[in-house]
């Protein structure tokens, strides 16, 4: 069997690099070697990695022993436990803290704030004219300040924290000493914050994470500052990226962007496509290690082996989605995996969806001759991929 260097080449657009589609055709349960630590499992289908993100069989807990040398992109593994690399019955006692926090009924509270910053931003921009960023002037922005007004997070704090996160989730973008100095910054930060919590207590979700802490016992210092590190760096890194991402997409569509205009009903189903068919990781996480022996499309996976999944390119499965790199809006079913599957899917899913909907509805009401004014260059060498500007004129 074939080992292939893994992650593959990025390309320089929102393409799917055409390994991951011939392996998801002719070897769909694949070896590659990481550049740190060594060998390791790549599925492509959707069955397959449907099973591995559901199974319990597969666990991510093992990749943070310390005497375990995962398969990675990174020289070393992060020390520290987050809420990502637990397995339950721990990640469910952290992620029961925040989960009214995320439900659809709270996310339908804070769409009338999301609709305010993002009619703020857009009038900025449009009042600065064209041609502009919509990275800086929307995407990021808009990301940020909802995440950080959840967290309780200083508006004058938020500039810093960005260029903290952008470091932090880099593979090559940045050096390693840099990435870790950016990592370490940013728990310094939370763990400030916190303290600041506990003798200002506010309506933020890092007042909830502290009193879960200090009067209810349910997790431990490190956990409380990890988690609003994750919940900092997630809550804006995705969304912001996927804003500039779709916006992208559809003006390089243009009969799709034509279609959504003149039947603004399909928003919700064009979100969920643009989900499926955009592919957002730029590098692979963390594996998961099976801890039994599994069957996979033939192939068995042996206890203590990793396996890595990109869920992204299952959702080109034409097994599960016919035609499956056509950009289509009126898909009867959707089960795609941008937001996960199994224990581990998003929890900020329903805010990551009303964020996009707002954000694309009302870009595309205001400026109904919005074009891209230059090329779009994306950002390389992140976990995370988005454009690194995206100057558009209307």
């Amino acid at each position: 069997m074939q080992v292939r260097p893994y992650p593959f080449p990025e390309p320089d657009d929102l393409d799917v690099h055409e390994t991951y589609l011939e392996l998801q055709r002719d070897e769909p349960v694949a070896r590659v070697r990481l550049p740190y630590g060594r060998e390791a499992w790549l599925v492509t289908r959707y069955a397959d990695a449907k099973v591995v993100l559901a199974d319990p069989r597969f666990s991510r807990a093992p990749v943070m022993d310390a005497d375990y040398d995962p398969p990675r992109t990174m020289p070393e593994v992060p020390g520290i436990t987050t809420i990502l690399s637990m397995d339950p019955p721990e990640h469910t006692r952290l992620r029961r803290i925040l989960a009214k926090a995320f439900t659809a009924r709270r996310t339908g509270q804070l769409r009338e704030r999301a609709q305010e910053i993002v009619d703020g931003l857009l009038d900025a921009m449009q009042e600065q004219g064209p041609p502009a960023d919509l990275v800086d002037a929307l995407a990021m922005p808009v990301a940020i300040t909802l995440i950080s007004e959840m967290l309780g997070v200083p508006a004058l704090d938020r500039a810093q924290f960005r260029a903290w996160s952008d470091a932090a989730v880099a593979i090559t973008a940045f050096t390693v000493p840099e990435i870790e100095a950016a990592a370490a910054s940013l728990r310094a930060y939370i763990r400030d914050l916190v303290e600041d919590k506990r003798k200002n207590p506010a309506d933020d979700m890092l007042t909830v994470l502290v009193h879960a802490h200090d009067n209810d016992d349910r997790l431990t210092e490190e956990e409380l500052v990890s988690f609003g590190v994750t919940l900092l760096i997630a809550g804006h890194e995705t969304t912001g990226s996927e804003i500039g991402n779709f916006v992208h997409q559809l003006l390089t569509h243009p009969d799709r962007l034509a279609e959504l205009r003149a039947d603004p009903s399909l928003l919700p189903a064009a979100v969920e496509e643009l989900l499926r068919i955009t592919k957002l990781s730029g590098a692979p996480g963390f594996p998961r290690i099976a801890t039994a022996d599994v069957e996979l499309s033939g192939v068995t996976i042996r206890a203590g082996e990793a396996v890595f999944v990109d869920g992204l390119v299952a959702n080109r499965d034409p097994a599960v989605f016919p035609n499956p790199h056509e950009l289509d809006f009126h898909r009867p079913h959707n089960p795609h995996f941008a937001f996960g599957h199994g224990v581990h899917h998003c929890i900020g899913a329903p805010l990551a969806r009303m964020e996009l909907q707002v954000s694309i509805s009302t870009l595309l009401n205001r400026f109904p001759h919005l074009e891209l004014a230059d090329d779009v260059v994306f950002k390389k060498g992140r976990l995370v991929r988005g454009p690194e500007r995206l100057m558009v004129r209307w």
